[in-house]
């Protein structure tokens, strides 16, 4: 699983509701989004984005923990890593 990292909170009309502590959390999956917006930017993307998409619909249809461990494309970032057990 990814490390959690803070989410940008935009300023609402309506403020926050008293007593309201709860932060939201990046999905398990947005860096292998970022990963295929990227991909959109360089060069022909019928040839750059399949790839990345291909590992961003791997992980939206994993359970957790069990995301791809492929090295993003474009990302400079590590992958997530497996949790493995030892019996």
């Amino acid at each position: 699983m990814s490390e959690t990292r803070p989410v940008p909170r935009r300023e609402s009309p309506w403020g926050t509701p008293e007593g309201e502590h709860r932060q939201p959390k990046a999905h398990r999956c947005n860096d292998r989004a970022e990963d295929v917006i990227h991909a959109c930017f360089e060069g022909n993307p019928f040839k750059t984005v399949p790839g990345p998409f291909k590992l961003f619909w791997q992980c939206m249809r994993s359970k957790p923990g069990e995301e791809p461990t492929e090295p993003y494309t474009y990302l400079e970032i590590d992958p997530p890593k497996r949790e493995v057990k030892l019996e």
